[in-house]
């Protein structure tokens, strides 16, 4: 069981990975040089949204702890705005975005379209989909579950 579980863990690892490397590929394929694919995919993940930068992490828009740095590269290459409030900067995407976060759309819906062609179907995706959803609250208790020395705990 032990190492089936790390395999898993390194497993999501590298499969986010090579995931982003294809998005890489799919950005310098489009010309894009002014945005990286971990920036790429934040603005598909903000979509129509408008939020704040705390917000990118909580709601899983980023999975990296530098989001202020990629918010700020993101403005800077005029794909997102940001707007100063008295508590919070609230972020969205511009037009400059909104074309990048559509051509990222098309992206995902071709390579839905080529599963048909690789040795996986739809049944098999909502298969891991359901087992990672588990995992993941597993990990979301799991900091619940664990004993925690006296001077650490809440």
């Amino acid at each position: 069981m032990t190492n089936a579980y790390l395999e898993v863990i390194s497993l999501i690892e590298r499969l986010h990975r090579n995931f982003l490397e294809v998005v890489k590929v799919e950005l310098e394929g489009l010309g894009i040089h002014d945005i990286n694919n971990v920036q790429g995919m934040m603005l598909y993940n903000i979509g129509d949204a408008e939020m704040t930068v705390g917000e990118l992490t909580l709601r899983g828009c980023y999975l990296g702890s530098n989001v202020s740095y990629n918010v700020k590269k993101m403005v800077e290459n005029g794909y997102l705005t940001q707007e100063r409030s008295l508590r919070s900067i609230r972020v969205r995407l511009t037009e400059k975005g909104v074309k990048l976060r559509d051509r990222v759309s098309v992206m995902h819906q071709r390579h839905q379209e080529l599963l048909s062609q690789a040795t996986l179907n739809m049944e098999d995706l909502q298969t891991v989909g359901a087992t990672l959803r588990r995992l993941e609250r597993f990990w979301i208790r799991a900091s619940d579950l664990v004993q925690r020395p006296p001077q650490f705990a809440a």
